[in-house]
């Protein structure tokens, strides 16, 4: 009989899990806001020899919005939050470059906008916080890389199931750079894979030496990958660990965690109800709440149209003629068709036989004028008529064909589970993979798309309404 090993787990509180990194990144970042702050402040002062900060200078000389400015820091800084970015250094130096480039921008226009209204505007402070604020971050962000991708501030994971879900996270780990975390190897019941390898990556023992692999180890964390009926000798060594203090999680729970998305190949056939009946209802105060900002922003967004129709329509008409718009089928929530508006970007006879086609990188149907309104998705602006008209959101899915939307639910499981939502302008898929031109790409997109559908909330759409711009920025579109 074994026994609980109470006192077999000693924890090392530097080994963050990913919801305290995402705490300790917002504060070191809010921290070099405040010091930015401080140091355009003293910069300030100092020019209109304030030397001390008084409490007058302070109220009377600095405006409120520029205490903010160490928030709109943090918001521009948004991409940063995923965990999994913020140990890449090439994607941290991009992120914060852009973040810059952004503030830059809007500082640009509070300087010309302010250029006739006296000496007494922070122009020169604010850009002082700006460099300051950058390089403080990138110092800070650089120091966070060097701890958390050290292996004795890594957590230290056992893998539970060398099977098929087992591997598919094992091929996951792989591709991670850095690795999430630092994966001590494998435990199986099938005593023919100890000492074997899969994917790279040892199988330890079988459930009778769980305990002391983790011991030997110093397991902070087990992964549990078995899909199907777990042996009563797994469970009662899973309990065990669990009572020692040792976290356990399931294989599609760190899938999620990991990549941002649902493993749709590796669910079982309930798994749809489970998730969007019993656990993604959402509350009528989002409902309301979405669809208001959808009203707001959708007016807003008429506006930007309305400015910027007259430019588009003359450069389209100039590049390749009439019609300026174009509208397509789409199948909206629940499958409910309507028409989709956009700018025209292909050449009139795109679809000439009638067969609907992939968009593609670089697709050579597209205009000149085109190939540029796709890049910066500044083709996508009409659409804001369908978000007015309640036929679309400003988050949510891609907008589907009906055609290929009957294709792809031949080939991809739960492929009509994304019309439970309003399609949207801008998604999770969209910011984070973009488009897709087979069906496996279709499968991972999919895949973003139920992880939001399953997890949405107010603070997940208005993250990715604050990545979007970055997005476009990049010139990802095609």
């Amino acid at each position: 009989m074994t026994l609980p090993v109470r006192h077999l787990h000693k924890s090392n509180p530097w080994q963050l899990q990913l919801r305290e990194r995402r705490v300790l990144l917002f504060l070191g970042d809010a921290l070099m806001g405040t010091i930015a702050l401080g140091i355009s402040l003293f910069v300030w002062g100092s020019r209109l020899r304030f030397i001390e900060f008084d409490l007058a200078f302070l109220q009377e000389r600095v405006p409120f919005w520029f205490y903010l400015l160490p928030l709109v820091w943090i918001i521009l800084l948004v991409e940063l939050y995923d965990v999994h970015r913020a140990v890449d250094w090439r994607r941290t130096v991009n992120g914060i470059a852009t973040a810059a480039l952004i503030g830059f921008g809007l500082y640009l226009v509070i300087y010309f906008y302010y250029t006739g209204s006296g000496n007494n505007l922070p122009r020169v402070s604010i850009a002082v916080f700006l460099v300051t604020v950058a390089i403080l971050t990138f110092l800070w962000r650089s120091l966070y890389i060097r701890i958390f991708t050290a292996p004795q501030f890594m957590r230290r994971v056992l893998l539970v199931g060398g099977g098929k879900a087992g591997g598919t996270l094992l091929r996951v780990i792989n591709d991670l750079k850095p690795s999430p975390f630092y994966l001590v190897g494998i435990v199986d019941d099938d005593m023919e894979k100890t000492g074997t390898e899969i994917e790279g990556f040892t199988v330890l023992g079988t459930s009778d030496s769980l305990l002391k692999l983790i011991e030997k180890h110093v397991v902070s964390d087990i992964v549990v990958a078995i899909s199907g009926e777990m042996q009563s000798g797994m469970f009662q060594a899973l309990l065990d660990a669990q009572e020692s203090g040792i976290d356990i999680v399931r294989m599609p729970k760190i899938y999620e965690d990991l990549l941002g998305r649902v493993p749709i190949r590796l669910l079982e056939a309930d798994w749809i109800l489970r998730s969007f009946v019993d656990e993604s209802s959402v509350s009528g105060f989002f409902t309301i709440s979405k669809r208001l900002v959808d009203i707001i922003v959708g007016l807003l967004g008429i506006l930007l149209f309305l400015l910027m129709a007259p430019i588009l329509s003359l450069v389209i008409f100039i590049d390749d003629g009439r019609p300026i718009f174009y509208t397509q089928t789409r199948s909206g929530r629940g499958g409910q068709p309507y028409a989709l508006i956009k700018f025209r970007t292909m050449s009139r006879d795109a679809e000439a036989d009638g067969v609907p086609k992939w968009a593609k990188e670089d697709d050579e149907r597209a205009t000149r004028v085109g190939r540029v309104l796709r890049k910066t998705h500044l083709d996508e602006i009409p659409q804001f008529v369908n978000v007015l008209r309640g036929e679309m959101s400003l988050v949510g899915p891609r907008a589907e064909r009906p055609e290929l939307m009957a294709l792809f639910e031949k080939h991809v499981p739960f492929y009509r589970a994304r019309l439970l939502v309003k399609p949207g302008i801008t998604g999770w898929a969209q910011i984070n993979f973009g488009y897709a031109s087979n069906v496996e790409e279709t499968t991972i997109k999919l895949e973003y798309d139920l992880y939001y559908i399953k997890n949405r909330n107010i603070m997940m759409d208005l993250v990715i309404l604050l990545r979007t711009p970055a997005t476009g920025f990049r010139l990802r579109g095609r």
